[in-house]
């Protein structure tokens, strides 16, 4: 039988409680809005969009790597997504999930509909970035943003199973989690594809650099190196990415970096998210690694980060952790970033003010 948005799995449950019906979970969501916690209301907006007979459903895109934009997703294709999600993690039905992502973004909504179609039993608490620690619950599957890990690192023996997206995960937190036995999976997708089509585990004997795909999902590469997804069962016909990766087979990668954001300094490639990550772990401060012309160079590596200028980190011996072609050549201090809704840093939108600033 085919599932539809109005099939609801027998062992479904939010915050513990059963449903009969999607009368049922109408009126539970009916509840979280009179509410009025924020998360609450995100909650109870999807489950009335989901419930309905409709085949899309609109979201909004992060605008980390541009403006925020609305697109239709297919229901049958986020079923597919959560059944894919289901079958590669090996969950089952009758786990007990966490929501603790925004439920106004892709990843929130995806917990909902992988609760609904595979049968868990979430718990729906805020998006906050220690919502592990307010309860003594055990879990067996949970999302999070790598922010929120960071402040979970303690408690992380509550949970059996973790994916972490919206964000790179830095050297220095990937190095903390191989002393948990929590099993973490850093994963790689975006809104246009219900949210992870590719993970790889962050620790253990079976940790690796490499990503894996989901249940029918392949890839392959553009001229430029980039990545091309195929997934038929999730998007209706092959999507293309400015994110730069060395291919391993048709089910598997190694991220580089994007594309949009590479830096060419003196011949050399430089992708500024692996210099972040390395620097990550010397510095107690936001920034971004980035690029400015140069008469010599072409391009030469600079970093910016936000604070004061009387506060600036020590950067000498976080500098010589690097090659010599990826040292910034100079640092800018800026008072304030822009981040999304979601707390990832609007990477042009700091570029612009520093031009702003520069002139």
């Amino acid at each position: 039988m085919k599932l539809t948005s109005q099939s609801l799995h027998p062992d479904f449950k939010l915050n513990g409680l059963e449903f009969s019906s999607a009368e049922e979970v109408l009126n539970f969501a009916d509840g979280l809005r009179k509410a009025g916690d924020e998360q609450e209301v995100s909650v109870a907006k999807f489950l009335e969009k989901w419930l309905d007979f409709s085949e899309t459903v609109t979201v909004k895109t992060s605008g980390s790597t541009g403006k925020p934009k609305k697109i239709e997703l297919r229901k049958e294709h986020m079923i597919n997504s959560a059944l894919a999600t289901g079958a590669y993690f090996k969950t089952g039905n009758k786990i007990q999930a966490l929501l603790c992502l925004s439920a106004k973004f892709i990843a929130g909504k995806m917990m909902l509909v992988r609760a609904m179609v595979l049968g868990w039993d979430l718990h729906i608490v805020s998006p906050a970035r220690d919502s592990l620690t307010e309860y003594d619950n055990d879990y067996d599957f949970v999302a999070m943003v790598p922010y929120q890990l960071w402040h979970s690192l303690d408690d992380l023996r509550k949970v059996k199973k973790l994916i972490v997206g919206g964000g790179r995960v830095s050297t220095e937190l990937e190095e903390r989690l191989q002393k948990v036995n929590t099993e973490v999976f850093a994963t790689f997708g975006m809104t246009e594809t219900c949210t992870h089509v590719a993970v790889r585990r962050l620790n253990g004997p079976a940790k690796s650099d490499i990503y894996y795909a989901l249940p029918e999902v392949k890839f392959s590469i553009d001229e430029r190196e980039c990545l091309v997804i195929t997934a038929p069962r999730i998007i209706s016909e092959p999507i293309g990415t400015n994110d730069v990766v060395r291919l391993h087979s048709s089910t598997s990668f190694e991220w580089k970096g994007r594309f949009d954001n590479m830096i060419n300094s003196g011949g050399f490639k430089i992708y500024p998210e692996n210099i972040e990550s390395i620097l990550a772990s010397s510095l107690d401060v936001p920034f971004i690694i980035a690029s400015e012309k140069d008469e010599m160079l072409g391009e030469r590596v600079i970093m910016i980060y936000e604070g004061v200028e009387a506060r600036k980190p020590k950067l000498a011996e976080a500098f010589n952790t690097l090659e010599p072609h990826q040292r910034p050549k100079r640092v800018y201090c800026l008072s304030k970033f822009v981040y999304t809704e979601t707390g990832k840093i609007k990477r042009q939108d700091v570029l612009a003010v520093l031009r702003k600033y520069k002139k």
